[in-house]
């Protein structure tokens, strides 16, 4: 197995999409890829990202917020921002980066973990989850 490619998903506050992007990612192809994620105004880890990441049995609660400032000098190989916010705000990373969009709907609707909230979680989940089995598809035909 060669070098493992550097991914960082980004988003505005680092609590929902890129999260689950990055549970979801590390689980599908952690062998391929070391994986990330930050937000251009971090906040915190979503309680309800993470109780919709536990139904595929994946644990995302040790994730913590982070600034994409620190992943600038890291080496990152790819850079995939989940909404337009951060796509206009995601500074220049040094080097030939590979960068992806993806549009995510944010299923951010205040910090409460109502259980009436976790089906537009579940939703974005699977959204996501789609976009990264088309992302690894593509990449295993590279």
């Amino acid at each position: 197995m060669g070098k493992r490619r550097k991914v960082l998903f980004v988003c505005t506050g680092n609590s929902c999409r890129s999260q689950m992007a990055e549970g979801l990612l590390r689980n599908l192809a952690n062998n391929f890829f070391e994986v990330y994620s930050a937000g251009t105004c971090p906040s915190r880890v979503h309680p309800n990202a993470i109780t919709v990441m536990k139904e595929l049995n994946i644990d995302i609660s040790e994730h913590t917020s982070d600034s994409i400032d620190c992943y600038i000098n890291m080496g990152i190989d790819i850079i995939i921002t989940v909404c337009d916010h951060a796509k206009k705000r995601c500074p220049v990373f040094p080097g030939d980066r590979q960068r992806i969009h993806w549009n995510i709907k944010d299923p951010f609707d205040g910090w409460s973990e109502d259980s009436m909230q976790l089906n537009n979680f579940r939703d974005t989940r699977e959204i996501i989850k789609n976009y990264i089995l088309k992302f690894l598809k593509d990449w295993n035909s590279l």
